[in-house]
This record gives structure tokens, sequence and C-alpha cells, in this order.
């Protein structure tokens, strides 16, 4: 108890991943303190690792910008990043990866917020595909994207407008727990108030649910209002997600799993 053999997960990761990915992600919220930070922390870097597979930008014409710290990404800026250094440096403690910038490519012009359904149950494998699409967002569009889950309500695990580090951002999404009824409509709505603070060219909303609204609002009419729709639903549950993507015109795709989940957003965004 309060133990996780490390070995023993990555052999079950190579043998059944989905499954491993649920567990691993049911672990986070266990009791055990101990265990539950290990598993946090094992399933934020697994996460993390499985989201860069497939293409890692949208297309178009690349930039040098500053960004937020994220490894094995850019090079530090050390002019933006000094006072972190300094302070580091004076107090002789570790760098808070938060207070550290980046010089790296981007591809300027394409905004995202992600909306993932925490409605229905949030444990297990749902748990662990919303933390992938989370993190795949944030690999796809770092310097320009929200994550925000809803309910009846609406909670941001990172706003468009706020800089937050990948780590923190799917540990927020681990945190979640399924409760209550579903308002997709103002999901949408909220989507299309954190993509207004952005300046892109191209602004697109990927909602990651089975669609089936329990709280009264005009889905279609929310939808509508949204420069463009992307839907990732359960591939054993998407009849509602089909109907509504029929009447807005929205792309969609469904997923099969934690394992799925970055290829189904890049089958999404790319096509």
């Amino acid at each position: 108890m309060g133990e996780l053999d490390e070995s023993a997960l990555e052999q079950a990761l190579e043998e059944r991943p989905d499954d491993t990915m649920a567990l691993l992600a049911e672990f986070t919220g266990a009791t055990d303190v101990e265990l539950r930070e290990l598993a946090r922390r094992l399933a934020g870097k697994l996460f993390l690792e499985l989201s860069r597979r497939g293409p890692a930008r949208p297309r178009g014409i690349g930039r040098l910008e500053t960004l937020p710290y994220r490894p094995d990404v850019g090079d530090i800026d050390i002019d933006a990043s000094m006072d972190a250094l300094v302070r580091s440096r004076a107090e002789g403690v570790a760098v808070d990866p938060d207070e550290l910038s980046i010089r790296s490519w981007t591809t300027p012009g394409t905004a995202l917020c992600l909306l993932v359904d925490r409605s229905g149950s949030m444990g297990g494998a749902p748990l662990a595909t919303a933390a992938v699409s989370a993190a795949a967002v944030a690999w796809r569009a770092p310097g320009d994207y929200s994550v925000l889950s809803f309910g009846k309500e609406v909670v941001a695990a990172k706003s468009q407008d706020l800089a937050k580090s990948n780590e923190a951002v799917v540990d927020a999404v681990l945190a979640l727990r399924g409760f209550g009824t579903t308002d997709v409509a103002g999901a949408l709505r909220a989507a299309a108030d954190q993509l207004s603070r952005s300046t892109a060219g191209r602004k697109v909303t990927v909602l990651l649910s089975d669609c089936r609204a329990t709280v009264e609002g005009d889905v279609v009419a929310a939808a509508a209002a949204l420069d463009e729709l992307v839907i990732v639903a359960p591939e054993s549950d998407d009849a509602e997600a089909r109907d509504l993507a029929a009447a807005t015109g929205a792309k969609i795709t469904t997923v099969s799993g934690p394992s799925d989940a970055a290829t189904a957003l890049a089958r999404a965004l790319d096509d």
C-alpha cells in the first residue's frame, strides 16, 4: 500500500496502454498522499510525452517568440528569465520553472480552447483522455490556448491570457472529478469569451464530450457564434455529438481512449 512499482508500470503500458493510463489516472485521486503525488507526477510526465505524437504545430509560417518555459521545446531566454535566475542563486534554491521563459519557433495565427466535459464519470479512462487532450492542445498552441472543464458550471484549468506551465495544466485536469448536470451551451459561450481575448486569425474550440446536454440552452446558437468548432466524442457514445455536428457544420471525430487522444485531436484539426 502507498507504493507504485514503476518497472511494472512500464511493462503494463506496453501491454495494455489504455487500461494502464486509466489506472494511473485513478491513482491521482488516491487517499494515500504519497501514492497520489507519485501517480500525479508520473501521469503528468507520461501524458505530456504522449501528447507530442503527431504534428506538434499548426500549419503556417513560423516565427521565434518568447514563451513560458517548457522542457525540450526551446532555449532558455536569459534576458527574460534573469530575475528568476538571480533570485534562485541569491536564495540558494532551485529555479521555479513557472518563472522561466524560452525562445522557441511557433506558428502564429491559431488559438485553441479545449472544453472538457466533467459532468459524467471522470475517473479512469475519461480522466486520462482529458489530461492527454489538454497536453496535446498545449503542445500545439503553447502561446495561445485555454482549457475549461464544464458540468453545470465552467471552471478554467488555464485561461487564454494566463501563462501556466503544461505540467500545471495537466495536473489541474487530473484533479477533476465528475458530477452535476451538463450545460453544453454555457460551455460553448465560455469558449467564445476565452477566444475573444486572442488576436489569432484562426480560433478553434475543441469540445471533448458526448454532447448530451441536460441543462436548457440553445446549443446550436452557441456553436454558431464560434469561429470554428471541433467535436471529439467517445467512440462508443457519439450519437448526440454527430447530431450536433450535423446541425452546426462542426468537424467531428471520435476517441477510443487515452492513447488515441493526441491522434484524434490531430485528425480533427489537420483534416
